[in-house]
This record gives C-alpha cells, structure tokens and sequence, in this order.
C-alpha cells in the first residue's frame, strides 16, 4: 500500500483531475454551484420530450404511410418499419462511441438534431408532392379483388429511403447522448446521490412518455386528419423546439470533455494482458501509484471500485513487471479502472442480450398490432375514428399517472423494505419488466383469435379489445427500460458514459431486426405450396392470416427468455465484488487518478 506522503499527493491529484473532469460550455472547470443537477437537467429532459414526440409520431404509424402510400405489400411494409426503428437504434453506438471519444455529448447532440431535423423536413416534401408517390391505390380493395397498385421505386422510392435514414442517423446518434448528458448533471455515487440519479433516470421516461402521448394523439391525429404532409411537418417542428431547448440550457451544464478512443483503452487492456500472461497475480488486491502515459484516462468514481471474479486473465494487465521498473507503456500496464471496465463490457452482453426478445414484442405493438386495430372497428362515436396508431397512446396515458406514483410511493415503500436506495435494484427491475411482458402477448393472441372468430361471421370486434396489451406491455416497459438504462450508466466509469447507455438501445435495435428475421422465417416455415399457403403472416389481409399463432409463438419465447435472464442475472451478482483502493475520493466526484492494482 502506498505511504502517508503518497497518499496525500494522491488526493491532491485526484481532486484536481476531478474539478477537470466536468467542464462548462467554454471549456472551464464547471463550477458546482452553477452547472449540474435538475436546473440543468430541465433542458435535457426538453429535448427528450420533442425529440421523442417527432420521432414517435414518424415511427408508428410509417406503416400506414409506407403500406397506403407506397404500396409495399404488408410483411414487407412490416419489415421496413422494423428495419427503420432497428437502425435508429442501432447507430446509437456510433452517437455514443462518437460522443465518448471525440465530440462530447453537447456538440454530438447540436450536430446529429439538426440532421434529424433535416430528414423530418424532406420526408414532409415527399407526402407533399405527388410526383414522388406512386398513384393513389387502395391495398386492401386491390388484395380483395385480386388486383395488384403500384408500388413506389426508382427515384420516388429512393426520396423516402433517403429522408427515412437522415431521420434514423440523427435520431440514433442523439438518443444516448441525452440520457447520458442528463446523468452526467448529477454526481454518481451512494446514497443521496444514487436516489437522485435514479429519479433523473424516472423523469427521463417520465418525459419520453409524455413525448409518445403526444404524438400517439395529437400529431397522429394531424397525420390521419389533415395528411401524412403535414405531419411530418410537424414532427419537424417539434425537432426544432427540442433543439431550442437543449441550445437554452448551454450556460447550465457540466459536461463531460471526451477521452479520445474508447476501443483504444479496451485493445490495450487485451495486449497487456497477453504481453503479461507470463507474470503471476498476488492473491490478494493492492494498489499502488505509478507514473506512465495514458492514451485514455478512465476516472475512478470512489474509493471503491468493482472487481469482477471472472475473466482473470485480464487482470495480468495490470501487474507490474518483475524487475519492478515504476514508468511501463500504456500498452504493458494498465490501471485497475481500465480492466475493470473492460470486465464490464464482457459481462453486460448478457444482461443487453436478454432484452432483445422483448423489444421485438415492442415492434409487434408498432407493427402488427396497428395494422389489427385497423381491422377492427374504430368508432368512438358516430363521426368519430380512432386512428389505430392511436391505441400505442394507451399505456403512455397509464404511465403519466404510473411513473409519478413510482417515484413517490414505490420506491420508498421498497427502500423501507429492502434497504437499497432506490427500492429495488435494476437487476430486479429488468426481471419484472421481463416476466410481465410474457402477458402482453398471451392477451394479444387471445384477441386476435376473437378478433378474426367475430370477422369471420361478419362481425367488428371493437379496437378497444387491444387495449389490454398495449396497458400491459406499457407496465413491463417501465421496469424494463429505466432498469436497463440505469444498470448499463452505473456500470461505466468517465469516458464511456454514453457507449454503454447506447448498448441500451441497441437491444431496441437487434429486437427489431429479430422481429423482420421471425416474420420471415415463420412465413418460410409455416408455408406450404401445395395449399397455396403463404404462411401465417404472407397475406395482406390479417383474416386470412393467422396472427395469432404468431404472438402465442412470442409469449412462448418471452417466458423462456425470462428464464434465461434469471440465470445470467444471478451469475452477474454472484461474480462482482466491491474492492478499496488506496487513492482518495472527493465525495462522489469522479477522479482521475492512474493507480495500478496487482490482479
């Protein structure tokens, strides 16, 4: 361990690297009493809610555009949505890795809204003018009658895609970065500290509710009523409203500068670890001060940090050599921090993993369950329509009354109970999202089983039969999501903030792409030439298909999905432990100190 003298220069570097390590617009240490915390968390929330509102009300109902409007047929008009909302989530890495090692996360988020902004603007060209549109066709009067309308391609196809994936590039890049910036306005640590990240983590799903009600009723209504035109016009308004609120909150946030390249950091760890497969780790974990560049400092939170039992061949990436040499390169010595961190990414792939089934129970509510609610009846009066994109409005409606009540009820009922800050950990919050969502497919399949039962015999089962799974998937979301999203922060240390809260939506990302390989393969498998029988989900006509075998499929692999959560969750708890390390904290700051254990 080290000595008084080192420990005390120690704590002097620490606190000095620790001021550094949040900064203010100009690039000055960030001042306590004027960056950070909810004043400028306020903004970031602003622009969650109308990010969130423009984006929610494209996605879900693109659909109705791209089925009614472009005439692609249903499984591939599915797919596109899925393939769309898939990406979206799937360039989160690059927003984050982006914002961790270059850009931080203000400028990465200025940047990619105004290219979200952009695609939002020539998608309202493109329902505007009908030159880039094939012509006006009904799909489900042509599939009865056995006639074919044209379907969009060349240059009008080509338009659409374009301004889709403008949309998909910025929205992608900027949705970790606001979680993550809104976090990082709050310090990290136990106790009051972690109460108050938690219930930032609520707020921001508070306001990604509020952003989906609004869209799923007031801008889908635009779109039903007034045209797909304007719409899209107004989910660019929206964009620009969010833009205006992250902009206004400039002078208020702390920011976290970038690190250089993550992947750096994470390589070094490995070829340390071979360069040192040789040297043998004490049996016990010490740390002492060394001296030696750092191509990407990783500042330790606490005074304690969190050692990982497995994957120990690592941790020969931070034994020091034999002769006992003090300065090492970089690349044959790292810190603890470093390996850690590295552990980390390991053992969260997982956890991120067993959420991908239950994103793709979330592409059926966006897809086919818009397109069953359209085959029902939607009269709530006698001149009035609900829209079926609509009904996603449902659990969002639920959840602005539910999230207050967790935050203020739930949680301090839990803490009393088990004694963990925010009632209960995200582990246990994942796990009860997960087994919840088992039920929001079981009731989909029942319905649909009705649904088609009722139409069959020239009878509309009314569209708030379809309530049920959308309350029940909006309940399972609230565990799940905020669970998944404040695991995945708390897991980083500085400089990877906003690449591990993007693994977050790449579980989003890989559920919808699993959902296009499932319809896919369903219809491959469940087809039959002899009958003429495309498979279960081959129609364009849901009375003709079998819908409901399809969610009873998906309730079957959730719950088996939940099973398999168990099992990694447990191994995860079983194989982290909390160990000291001699540098010195600065009350939940984060440090910048380069220590060195020995394994």
């Amino acid at each position: 361990m080290m000595d008084v003298e080192s420990r005390q220069g120690f704590k002097r570097d620490s606190m000095a690297a620790a001021a550094e390590a949040s900064i203010d617009w100009r690039g000055k240490p960030s001042d306590p009493h004027k960056h950070g915390g909810m004043k400028a968390a306020v903004f970031v929330l602003g622009i969650q809610a109308f990010e969130m509102m423009a984006i929610a009300a494209v996605g879900n109902n693109l659909i109705t555009y791209v089925f009614g409007e472009m005439h692609f047929p249903l499984p591939r008009s599915a797919n596109i949505v899925t393939n769309f909302i898939g990406t979206v989530f799937l360039l989160s890495l690059l927003g984050g890795f982006l914002s961790d090692s270059y850009l931080g996360s203000s400028w990465t988020m200025l940047i990619f809204g105004f290219v979200e902004l952009s695609g939002f603007i020539l998608l309202a060209v493109h329902a505007h003018v009908p030159q880039l549109r094939p012509p006006p066709c009904d799909m489900m009067a042509a599939a009865a009658t056995g006639q074919a309308c044209e379907e969009a391609g060349g240059v009008k196809a080509g338009f659409f895609f374009a301004a889709l994936y403008l949309v998909a590039l910025g929205s992608g890049c900027l949705k970790p970065n606001i979680i993550a910036h809104g976090a990082d306005q709050f310090r990290r640590g136990s106790g009051g500290d972690a109460r108050r990240l938690s219930s930032y983590f609520n707020a921001a799903y508070f306001s990604f509710c509020v952003g989906e009600l609004v869209a799923l009723t007031v801008l889908v209504w635009v779109q039903t009523r007034s045209g797909m035109d304007v719409g899209f016009g107004v989910s660019a308004g929206a964009m620009a409203l969010g833009l205006v609120s992250l902009v206004a909150g400039v002078g208020f946030y702390r920011n976290s500068p970038p690190q250089g390249s993550i992947f750096t950091a994470i390589a070094k760890v490995f070829v340390a670890a071979v360069t040192n497969r040789k040297q043998v780790c004490p049996s016990t974990t010490t740390v002492q001060a060394i001296t030696g560049p750092s191509t990407h400092k990783i500042p330790i939170n606490t005074t304690n940090i969190r050692h990982i039992n497995k994957f120990r061949f690592l941790d020969k990436a931070c034994v020091k050599a034999a002769d006992g040499s003090c300065k090492e390169s970089p690349w044959r010595l790292c810190t603890p921090a470093e390996v850690e961190q590295v552990k980390v990414l390991l053992f969260v792939v997982p956890i991120f993993a067993c959420t991908i089934v239950f994103n793709t129970i979330l592409a059926q509510l966006q897809t086919f369950s818009v397109q069953q609610g359209g085959a029902m009846d939607t009269r709530l009066a006698a001149s009035f329509h609900v829209p079926p994109a609509s009904l996603q409005a449902i659990p969002y409606i639920m959840l602005v009354a539910l999230v207050p009540a967790y935050e203020a009820a739930f949680v301090p009922a839990m803490r009393r109970l088990t004694g963990v800050a925010t009632g209960i950990t995200p582990l246990q919050r994942i796990g009860v999202g997960l087994f919840a969502v088992t039920f929001s497919m079981v009731a989909a399949a029942l319905v649909e089983a009705r649904r088609r039962s009722e139409s069959v015999e020239g009878r509309l089962l009314s569209i708030f039969w379809i309530a049920p799974q959308f309350l029940v998937f909006g309940l399972s979301e609230m565990f799940t999501a905020v669970g998944l999203i404040e695991f995945f922060y708390k897991q980083s240390l500085g400089g990877m903030q906003a690449f591990l809260t993007s693994m977050t939506y790449c579980s989003y990302s890989f559920g919808f792409y699993l959902s296009s390989v499932l319809v896919s393969f369903v219809n491959r498998v469940t087809s039959s030439s002899a009958a003429g029988n495309g498979g279960w989900l081959a129609n364009n006509d849901l009375n003709k298909d079998r819908l409901d075998l399809f969610y009873w499929l998906l309730a079957a692999l959730s719950l088996l999905n939940f099973f398999n959560y168990l099992f990694w969750a447990r191994w995860y708890s079983k194989s982290v432990e909390t160990v000291q390390v001699a540098s010195v904290g600065t009350g939940g700051e984060e440090d910048d100190e380069k220590g060195t254990a020995e394994c």
